[in-house]
């Protein structure tokens, strides 16, 4: 997952505003997670109205104070403000433990681009080894809470079950009763990894 940001730095949203700058830090915050982009801006209403549930969402799943250990997930703001002021504003108020890409990085379009975000907000759930998982969760957020992150972590497992025999992958014996949901729901897009630049070119951004 690190390799999605190879030669980048990440920032995290704490008081001193610590860089991620060599491939070492940024696997050990990165690898074998779950990985959410999250596209958003402080200037689009609805990104405002959905910051304070995610910023819930994801306290609750990494918080000890809320579970005993915290889960395997990070969370990367990919900001799309017009400014480096509104882009801090925005994170003002959002956890500590929270990533985010320079405002100078171009790389913050870049990934739009890359993952066809269409609107404001979105949030792009990847596996560890780099396959999207789901292209926007940003309702299925709002409507399940932290139930979430249980069907995408079971929905990644299952979908890297390669040590099965072809004949096995037929038809294999589901791990729980809702396994073959996830299973349909949760379909990895392997077009999705290594594209970046792909697109339409430098044309217009995510509508808010």
């Amino acid at each position: 997952m690190a390799s999605l940001f190879s030669g980048r730095v990440l920032v995290r949203n704490n008081g001193d505003q610590d860089a991620l700058d060599t491939e070492a830090e940024l696997c050990r915050r990165l690898e074998n997670r779950l990985l959410l982009l999250f596209f958003g801006a402080a200037a689009c209403p609805r990104c405002q109205a959905f910051a304070p549930v995610l910023r819930d969402f994801f306290v609750q799943l990494t918080d000890e104070f809320y579970v005993l250990r915290a889960a395997q997930l990070a969370l990367v703001y990919v900001s799309q403000d017009p400014t480096e002021e509104q882009q801090g504003q925005f994170l003002r108020d959002m956890p500590d433990k929270w990533l985010f890409l320079p405002f100078q990085d171009g790389l913050r379009r870049e990934l739009g681009r890359q993952f066809f975000v269409q609107r404001l907000p979105a949030v792009v759930v990847l596996k560890p080894g780099g396959d999207v998982l789901t292209r926007d969760a940003a309702d299925e957020i709002q409507r399940l809470g932290p139930a979430c992150f249980a069907n995408w972590q079971e929905a990644a497992e299952v979908l890297d079950r390669s040590f099965l025999l072809p004949e096995d992958l037929e038809d294999p014996v589901p791990r729980s009763l809702t396994e073959p949901l996830r299973r349909r729901k949760y379909r990895v897009d392997p077009g999705a990894r290594g594209l970046r630049g792909a697109g339409s070119g430098g044309g217009a951004g995510p509508l808010f």
